[in-house]
């Protein structure tokens, strides 16, 4: 009887262990099946539709494997797809420019005004991304704020125009996307312990050292988060181009909404967004290598 006890009481232990290894899974099976569902599957069916032909009516396509889609949509779009890196490379590094000094302020300088300054970056969530656009094109329009001032200092001529420019696209890429660069750099450099600046200043370093030799490495993660959750939505981002932007400035995301929705070109659009993603992936890739960091915010 003893010995019936103990294997029972055994085989109760295997079954809570078996279990207790089964929860990670199962704590994972709704993120896994959301992902499935809306990302993998429509990855693939964006796969197979790259490869398609015209079957004849618009709007109908066949699967014929033809890989020469991708090679046709590059060379119709290269100077598009150039543009598109080329703007969202300065977005970031004008939007790395405001929000570093920015959550520097925040993490160290605001004190008891911390929190009200952390709303009031993120307070641009709070409207449409499209009507902040439409704000944007308002400002830099012909009787708005900046180019009123910008002609009053002879910046500008009287015929200038700042609108339907790359410089309104960039801007406005650059404002859009800015709480993207700031709230991850905050988050690195809150967590810094201030006693390695004092220690610093301890070693009679000044300002600048300080900065260069302690700030900036301890909030690398931060700078590296930032600057991935700032240029990848923009490379891909078409609503700032769309608005801001004249035929000549026009961004990939542009190109791809047109084969889609007006040209009926879904080969062509599909083997595009194929193209901007394995691109985006190969620099971002590279770039955490060259940064030196695999630990984001």
């Amino acid at each position: 009887m003893a010995f019936l006890h103990v294997q029972k009481t055994t085989n109760r232990l295997k079954g809570l262990k078996n279990n207790r290894s089964l929860i990670p899974y199962l704590l994972l099976a709704p993120g896994l099946i959301w992902l499935s569902i809306f990302f993998i599957f429509p990855i693939l069916q964006l796969g197979a539709t790259s490869t398609k032909t015209p079957a004849g009516e618009i709007g109908f396509f066949e699967q014929t494997y033809r890989f020469q889609n991708y090679i046709d949509a590059f060379l119709a779009s290269k100077e598009q797809f150039y543009r598109s890196f080329l703007y969202a490379t300065l977005a970031t590094i004008l939007a790395l420019a405001i929000a570093y000094p920015l959550a520097y302020a925040i993490a160290f300088k605001s004190g008891r005004y911390k929190n009200i300054l952390l709303v009031m970056v993120i307070a641009p969530f709070f409207t449409s991304f499209l009507l902040r656009t439409i704000a944007w094109k308002q400002i830099l329009g012909e009787e708005g704020p900046v180019v009123s001032a910008l002609r009053a200092v002879s910046i500008i001529g009287d015929t200038t125009s700042i609108t339907a420019t790359p410089f309104a696209v960039v801007t406005g890429l650059t404002y859009n996307f800015l709480p993207f660069m700031t709230l991850p750099l905050y988050a690195s450099l809150e967590r810094i312990d201030p006693r390695t600046m004092e220690a610093a200043g301890d070693l009679y370093a000044n300002g600048l050292t300080t900065f260069r030799k302690v700030t900036l490495p301890l909030s690398m993660p931060g700078v590296v988060a930032g600057t991935l959750l700032t240029f990848i939505p923009a490379a891909g981002d078409y609503i700032n181009a769309a608005i801001l932007g004249d035929p000549k400035s026009k961004m990939l995301g542009n190109v791809i909404d047109a084969y889609y929705f007006r040209i009926v070109d879904y080969p062509t659009a599909a083997a595009l967004s194929f193209m901007l993603m394995a691109a985006i992936l190969i620099l971002v890739t590279f770039y955490i290598r060259r940064a030196g960091t695999e630990e984001l915010v």
